[in-house]
């Protein structure tokens, strides 16, 4: 089936209403790193999530830097982080002259918790409150848990095994914004703020945007001060630029959060499209033999963020890889999982915990058009290409 109309993957849902805060940003000449409009859209989305304060920052990046940072991570430390992720959230973990240790993923794509606990009970030693690797012999101080694609990972567990072992805990929720746990212990929590500290993107293909930005949530206002302190190239005294230890240029600019502002307030427009249009890819995709449109935990209210189908080869025809190339010659942006991270160049010396599952997703996965003004109609083109590939 030919298609002459392009199909973008995942592409910011922007109103021309935010065209007023531009303006007034302009008008007052608070373009730059202050302005009213990035203290209201710190205290929306401390709203909206249900934390008492949020931090805005120079992007999710720089979130989870500056969360490494805050929580103790030093020079010679270990952290446990997924393989199936971008790297961006493994790289500040270098950012700190710390290394990663690789965890698998299960079937939502999530950490493997039942590895990690495995992996602690097996391969370190619990000594005097601290986490050691037998095979290093260095500390393992932190996890970094990422809601991959959006959908929750098993943050109950994960917390049992932070109490256990004395772990700090980060939670990369730069793709869950508005996802959140019905059912548990964390039921009515969303994804970020569970753990010692969580991180959100509003990067351009984001679930809102604000052409780039982070913000950081905690439920210890203690680490939020140090964040923001930290963010501002760690000014002890303004007036006369005292600076008593080395900070950061992590600031979001006011016109970034004049954009945020208003998108925050459209999110959950962007979810109720996002579940219709996943609905709608699930139906058909259910009578093509040979794909699988992974679920989003039942138990939660995911947002939907990214679609993730799986290809059969033997049973769909063409492989993963000749599906690609057929759906992004036919004006359909799709793309493959990440690469693997133990597997990156900068990370192959790493230690890799029985990584066995996410071969299997990165091989197998595409993400198709998902983005939050996606028509019905773009749908139904999407799935009729990928009922010709299988004809």
């Amino acid at each position: 089936m030919n298609n002459n109309k392009m199909i973008p993957l995942s592409v910011p849902n922007l109103s021309l209403d935010i065209l007023e805060n531009v303006k007034e940003t302009i008008e007052t000449g608070w373009v730059s790193t202050g302005g009213r409009f990035i203290t209201e859209f710190e205290e929306k989305i401390a709203k909206y999530v249900g934390v008492e304060k949020a931090v805005s920052c120079q992007s999710g990046t720089a979130g989870l830097h500056l969360a490494l940072r805050v929580l103790g991570i030093e020079s010679g430390d270990e952290v446990i982080v997924p393989t199936v992720t971008f790297i961006v959230a493994v790289n500040p973990v270098r950012y700190m002259g710390a290394e990663s240790v690789f965890m698998d993923c299960d079937d939502t794509l999530n950490m493997d918790m039942d590895k990690l606990e495995e992996f602690l009970e097996n391969e370190c030693d619990f000594i005097n409150g601290k986490v050691i690797n037998k095979k290093t012999n260095r500390v393992i101080k932190a996890v970094i848990v990422v809601h991959v694609f959006g959908n929750p990972a098993n943050i109950e567990k994960l917390m049992e095994i932070k109490e256990k072992y004395n772990l700090k805990v980060i939670e990369d929720a730069t793709e869950a914004l508005g996802s959140y746990y019905l059912e548990g212990k964390y039921a009515g929590k969303h994804c970020g703020t569970i753990g010692d500290i969580g991180v959100y993107s509003f990067n351009a293909n984001k679930i809102i945007t604000t052409g780039g930005g982070g913000m950081v949530v905690s439920n210890n206002k203690e680490l939020l001060d140090r964040v923001a302190f930290l963010g501002v190239q760690a000014k002890t005294n303004p007036l006369y630029f005292i600076h008593d230890e080395v900070g950061y240029n992590y600031r979001m600019s006011n016109i970034q959060a004049a954009f945020g502002v208003d998108q925050i307030d459209r999110l959950e427009g962007f979810i109720e499209t996002k579940i219709r249009n996943y609905n709608l890819y699930k139906e058909a995709i259910e009578n093509i033999e040979g794909l699988r449109l992974l679920p989003f935990r039942a138990d939660t209210r995911a947002n939907h963020w990214f679609y993730s189908v799986i290809v059969d080869k033997e049973k769909y025809g063409i492989d993963r890889d000749e599906l690609l190339r057929k759906l992004n010659d036919n004006n359909i942006k799709t793309r493959p999982l990440w690469g693997l991270i133990h597997r990156q160049k900068p990370y192959i010396e790493n230690q890799a915990y029985k990584i066995e599952k996410a071969y299997y997703y990165e091989e197998n996965l595409i993400n198709v058009p998902c983005s939050s003004n996606l028509s019905e109609e773009d749908v139904e083109i999407v799935i009729e290409n990928l009922r010709s590939y299988k004809e």
